[in-house]
C-alpha cells in the first residue's frame, strides 16, 4: 500500500527528529591497527551495527560497530584504508537506513546507497527502511506458484524458477558463472532487476551494465562493491541490495534479486568477525558468519499476502571446485534449488556448462505441467546413462543394438546438449520445451 501525504509528513518529521538530536555523545579514538579501530567512552550509547563517523584529513568518515567490551568498543571502517588517529573524536550516527524511490531504476550505486554512475543525486523516497530488516512472518507470507520464464533454455528446461524462488549457482572460477548470471539478468519476465555484484573486478563492473544489462538497464538498479572496497563495504552491499528489492517488493512488484557472490559476502563478513575476536571454527570462517548467511537469504521469497516477491539468484564460488566448503554447504541447505556448474562441461566446450543430473530445483512441479515432469524425468534417465557409459564407449565396448535404451541415449543425448547451448548473444528462449523438440526433430 503506497504512503499517503501524512504518513509522508509523518516520516519527514521522525527523520528530521532524529537527525539534529539534543544532545551529541562522543567518544574518542583510542588504538588503531590495519584491519580495525578502538574507542573509549561510547559502550553504552551504540549496539552491533550501528553507524559512527569521525573527521579525517579528507572528510568525514564512517565505520561500523562490530564489538562492544564494557569501556571500548571496535569499528570497522568503510573506507580500503584505515584513516583514523589516535585522540580523533567519534560520533553516533545510528544504523544504516535508505529512501528509495521508484526513480532508482537504472542507477548504479555503492553499498551506502551513494550513486557511482555520475548522472546526479538520487531522488529521495518518501519513507526510510532499514538495510538490516527482518524477513516477512512464515505465516504471513504467500505461497511460490507462478513459474517464471529466465530465456535459458537449460535452465527452463531442468530447473525452472517460480517467483519467489530461492536458488543458488554453485561455480568454481572460470566456468561461466558470471556469463549465466548476466543472462539471467537479462529476462524481461520481472517488474524489477536488483543486482548485486560484490568484491568483483573493477573492469568487469562495466562490461556486466554496459552489454549484459543493456536491454534491462532501465528497470535494474544495481549496488557494486569491487574487490579492492573494505570488507565492511563488500559485507554491506548484499544488505542494501536486498533493501531495495525489499521496497520494490512491498510496492507489488515482481523482482528478480541476483547476487554475485554470496561467498565473498561470506569471505568479508570472516574478515570483520576475525577482527572482532572471534574464534574460527571452519576452515577460518567465525560462527556469526554461518548466522548471517541465513539471516540475508531468508529476507528473499515471496512477501506478505497481496504484496510482490523477490526471485533470489545467489551465485556460490565454490573454493577449490569443492562443493561440501562449509558455506557452500550452508548455502545450499538454506536455498529452494541449486543450479550447478562442471568444469567438465565447461572443458567440453557446453556453455552454460550445467551439470544437469547435480542440479535440483524443489519447486519445479509448480512450474512444469504433468507431460513436461514425465518428459523431463525420461531426458534425466537417457543423460545419466549416456554419461554413466561414457568410459565404456570410449574403450570400444559398445555395441549398436544390445540395449535399447541405451541406442536411444547415445542417439538424443547428444542432441539434446546441442539444444542447451546458448550465449549471451543468443536469443532468449520463449518456450524452452518446444524449441527443444524443434531442434531434436531438424537433427
Amino acid at each position: 500500500m503506497r504512503p499517503t501525504p501524512l504518513d509522508r509528513l509523518a516520516a519527514v518529521a521522525e527523520e528530521a527528529c532524529g537527525a539534529t538530536a539534543l544532545v551529541r555523545v562522543r567518544g574518542a579514538i583510542s588504538e588503531v591497527t590495519p584491519s580495525h579501530a578502538g574507542v573509549l567512552g561510547l559502550s553504552r550509547f551504540v549496539q552491533l551495527g550501528d553507524c559512527v563517523s569521525f573527521a579525517s584529513a579528507d572528510g568525514e568518515r564512517l565505520a561500523e560497530v562490530v564489538r562492544i567490551d564494557t569501556d571500548s568498543i571496535t569499528i570497522k571502517s568503510f573506507d580500503a584504508s584505515n584513516f583514523a588517529r589516535l585522540g580523533d573524536m567519534v560520533c553516533c550516527a545510528g544504523p544504516l537506513r535508505l529512501a528509495p524511490d521508484p526513480n532508482w531504476k537504472g542507477r548504479v550505486i555503492n553499498a551506502l546507497g551513494a550513486p557511482i554512475d555520475g548522472a546526479g543525486a538520487l531522488t529521495r523516497g518518501d519513507r526510510m527502511i532499514p538495510i538490516d530488516a527482518p524477513p516477512p512472518p512464515a505465516m504471513r507470507r504467500a505461497r511460490v506458484a507462478t513459474p517464471r520464464k529466465t530465456g535459458v533454455r537449460v535452465i527452463d528446461l531442468f530447473t525452472p524458477l517460480c517467483a519467489g524462488q530461492r536458488i543458488g549457482i554453485f561455480a568454481g572460477s572460470g566456468v561461466g558463472k558470471s556469463t549465466l548470471l548476466a543472462m539471467l539478468a537479462a529476462s524481461i519476465d520481472f517488474d524489477a532487476v536488483v543486482v548485486a555484484l560484490v568484491g568483483e573486478r573493477g573492469r568487469e563492473v562495466r562490461e556486466f551494465l554496459d552489454d549484459a544489462m543493456a536491454m534491462n538497464r532501465s528497470r535494474a538498479i544495481a549496488v557494486v562493491a569491487t574487490g579492492d572496497e573494505s570488507p565492511t563495504m563488500r559485507r554491506l552491499a548484499p544488505k542494501t541490495a536486498m533493501a531495495i528489492a525489499e521496497y520494490y517488493r512491498d510496492l507489488g512488484e515482481s523482482v528478480l534479486l541476483i547476487v554475485d557472490s554470496v561467498t565473498r559476502f561470506a569471505h568479508a563478513a570472516r574478515e570483520i568477525a576475525l577482527a572482532a575476536g572471534e574464534p574460527a571454527v571452519a576452515r577460518g570462517y567465525a560462527p556469526s558468519v554461518f548466522s548471517d548467511l541465513p539471516k540475508l537469504l531468508e529476507r528473499a521469497g515471496p512477501g506478505v499476502e497481496g504484496a510482490g516477491s523477490i526471485t533470489g539468484v545467489f551465485s556460490v564460488l565454490v573454493d577449490g571446485d569443492d562443493h561440501n566448503d562449509p558455506v557452500a554447504d550452508a548455502i545450499r541447505g538454506a536455498l529452494d534449488g541449486h543450479i550447478v556448474l562442471d568444469r567438465a562441461v565447461a572443458e567440453q566446450g557446453r556453455y552454460p556448462a550445467v551439470n544437469v543430473l547435480a542440479s535440483i530445483s524443489r519447486l519445479a512441479q509448480c512450474a512444469w505441467t504433468d507431460d513436461q515432469h514425465s518428459l523431463v524425468l525420461k531426458l534425466r534417465g537417457l543423460i545419466a546413462r549416456y554419461e554413466d557409459t561414457r568410459d565404456l564407449r570410449l574403450m570400444g565396448g559398445y555395441r549398436e543394438g544390445a540395449d535399447a535404451d541405451l541406442d536411444q541415449a547415445v542417439t538424443l543425448v547428444p542432441k539434446i546438449y546441442a539444444a542447451m547451448m546458448q550465449s549471451l548473444k543468443s536469443e532468449p528462449s520463449k518456450d524452452a520445451f518446444r524449441e527443444l523438440a524443434q531442434i531434436m526433430q531438424k537433427s
